[in-house]
C-alpha cells in the first residue's frame, strides 16, 4: 500500500497529534482503511476513532454489520462509536430521496462523533474506482464545474476536514490488501443490484475502461484534481466580477444588472450563476441541473426585455428590462401583499418599498421639484387621501395625454414587474388617482399664493 502512503503525503492529508475519525461500514473498503490507519497510527502519530452507522434499511443484515465493526474494534483496542437511525422515516418526514436521507443522517452522525472527540479529520474509504464511476455518472447527468471533478481528496467538514486516502488505488488493490492481512469484511447485498445507477456503471462501464487502460483510475484522478484547481481559480475571478453586477442581496433574494452580467466573459457568467444558486439554496436540490443554468443564461441574453423561469424548490427568476430578480415564491408572495392606508395631513405611511410623508405649508410650489415630490392646493383635491396598491383597470388622467392605464405607465417607465404590485398609488376621497410617486401626477390647477399647500414626498428604499 505504498501508493496510499504516497497519496497521503502528496496531499498532506494527515499531521501528527491529530484525531482521525474513520467511517466504517464493515465492507472491504472501509475495513481496509481502518486497518491501514490503525497499523500506522504510531507512524503518523495520530489517534483513531472508528465510527459505524446503521441506516436500518436492511433489517438484521445492517444490524449485524454494526456489531461486526464493534467486535473488530474491541479486539484491537480501537475507540468505537456506533449509532443507528430510521432513515426511511426521516426520508418520509422531509420528503427526500432515500439516498439523500441516508447521507444526511450518516453525516450528522459523523459530525457528532468528530465534535465529541475534537477530531480534525474524517477519513472515508472512497477509492479510485469510485472516482471513475462518480465522474462518469455526473458527466452523464450534465454536471459541470466542481461537480464534474467528482469526489474531492479533502474538503472542510465539521471541526476539520474529510479526507479520502484511498482515491489513488483500485477496488482490486483493496481486496488484495484484505486477503494479505487476513481481513474478513462483510458484503452489502445491495451492491449487486442493477436497480442502482452506480452499480450499473461499476458492472458494465468500468470493466471496459479498465480493459482499455488498467490505470484508468489514475487518469481520472489527475483530471479530477486539474478540474478542481482550475475551478478554484475561476470561481475567485467570478466572485470579484459578480460583486460588480449585484444590485441587492438579502436572505433568499438576489437582484442583478442584466447588462453588467452580460459583459462578463461566458466562463465567469456560468460560475456566477453557480455562486448565486449556492447562496440562495444553501443545499442545492437534486433536481437542479445544468439545464436550469443554461435557461438562466438564455433569459439574460435574450433580446426580449422580460421573462420568467421557475427553478426547483420555488425559486423564481424574473427579468424586467435591465434587472433580474431571483427570489423564492414565498418571499415574493409576502412582499406582494396588497395594502390600502389612510394618509393623515400632516402624517406618513410606511410601505414595503419606502415611506410617504405629508405636510401642510404656505411655501411657493415652484420651490418643490422632482418626481418624488408632489405639491397641490388643499382646495383642488378632495380629502382624505389614501395610499394603496394598484387594482385591475386603474387609469390616471395626465396633462397633455389624457387617461392612461397604470400598466402602460409602468411599462414606459420600465418599472420591474415585481415592484409594480407594491408601488404606491395615491388617491383622493373619490378614488381618483392623483399621484404615482416617482412617475406621474395629475395636472395642478392655477393656484393663488395665499392658499395652503400639501407637500407629499416619497422616500424610496435603497436597493
Amino acid at each position: 500500500m505504498q501508493e496510499v502512503e504516497n497519496f497521503i503525503k502528496r496531499h498532506q492529508l494527515l499531521s501528527a497529534a491529530q484525531t482521525v475519525v474513520i467511517g466504517v461500514s464493515g465492507g472491504p473498503d472501509s475495513l481496509a482503511l481502518l486497518h491501514f490507519l490503525w497499523k500506522r497510527s504510531s507512524y503518523y502519530k495520530i489517534k483513531i476513532v472508528a465510527a459505524s452507522f446503521d441506516h436500518r434499511l436492511r433489517g438484521d443484515e445492517s444490524a449485524s454489520e454494526l456489531a461486526f465493526v464493534k467486535n473488530f474494534c474491541d479486539d484491537r483496542d480501537i475507540v468505537f462509536e456506533g449509532d443507528r437511525a430510521d432513515v426511511a422515516s426521516y426520508q418520509a418526514e422531509h420528503n427526500l430521496s432515500l439516498q439523500t436521507a441516508a447521507r444526511i443522517c450518516r453525516y450528522n452522525f459523523f459530525e457528532n462523533v468528530m465534535k465529541k472527540h475534537r477530531a480534525e479529520r474524517l477519513a472515508l474509504a472512497h477509492h479510485g474506482d469510485d472516482q471513475v464511476e462518480t465522474m462518469l455518472m455526473r458527466m452523464t447527468r450534465g454536471s459541470e464545474g466542481f461537480s464534474s471533478a467528482g469526489i474531492p481528496v479533502k474538503r472542510p467538514f465539521a471541526t476539520g476536514k474529510i479526507i479520502r486516502p484511498f482515491l489513488g488505488i483500485t477496488k482490486d488493490q483493496i481486496e488484495h490488501y484484505c486477503k494479505v492481512e487476513n481481513l474478513f469484511p462483510v458484503y452489502d447485498s445491495s451492491n449487486e443490484s442493477d436497480k442502482y445507477v452506480r452499480n450499473r456503471f461499476r458492472k458494465k462501464i468500468l470493466p471496459f475502461l479498465k480493459q482499455e487502460n488498467p490505470n484508468v483510475h489514475e487518469r481520472f484522478q489527475y483530471l479530477s484534481e486539474t478540474i478542481s484547481e482550475d475551478e478554484t481559480y475561476i470561481l475567485k475571478l467570478a466572485e470579484i466580477e459578480l460583486e460588480k453586477v449585484l444590485i441587492r442581496r438579502t436572505e433568499g433574494k438576489i437582484e442583478l444588472s442584466v447588462s453588467a452580467f452580460n459583459k462578463m466573459p461566458i466562463p465567469l457568467q456560468k460560475r456566477g450563476i453557480t455562486l448565486i444558486l449556492n447562496y440562495l439554496y444553501k443545499i442545492n436540490p437534486s433536481s437542479l441541473s445544468s439545464v436550469h443554468k443554461e435557461n438562466f443564461l438564455s433569459l439574460l441574453g435574450s433580446e426580449h426585455p422580460s421573462g420568467m423561469l421557475h427553478f426547483p424548490s420555488g425559486l423564481v427568476v424574473s427579468r424586467t428590462y435591465d434587472r433580474c430578480l431571483l427570489s423564492f415564491e414565498h418571499i415574493v408572495k409576502n412582499e406582494e401583499r396588497s395594502y390600502d392606508f389612510s394618509l393623515e395631513l400632516p402624517g406618513y405611511v410606511e410601505l414595503p418599498n419606502g415611506r410617504i410623508t405629508a405636510e401642510i405649508t404656505d411655501c411657493e410650489p415652484a420651490l418643490q421639484r422632482g418626481k418624488d415630490v408632489f405639491v397641490f392646493s388643499m382646495k383642488e383635491v378632495d380629502l382624505p387621501l389614501r395610499v394603496r396598491t394598484r387594482k385591475p383597470g386603474d387609469r390616471m388622467a395626465i396633462a397633455g395625454v389624457g387617461s392612461r392605464k397604470l400598466k402602460d405607465i409602468f411599462i414606459d417607465a420600465k418599472v420591474p414587474q415585481e415592484e409594480r404590485n407594491v408601488w404606491p398609488v395615491v388617491v383622493d376621497a373619490n378614488g381618483k388617482i392623483i399621484w404615482l410617486p416617482g412617475l406621474k401626477h395629475v395636472r395642478r390647477h392655477q393656484i393663488h399664493p395665499s392658499e395652503l399647500w400639501v407637500i407629499l414626498r416619497f422616500h424610496k428604499k435603497s436597493p
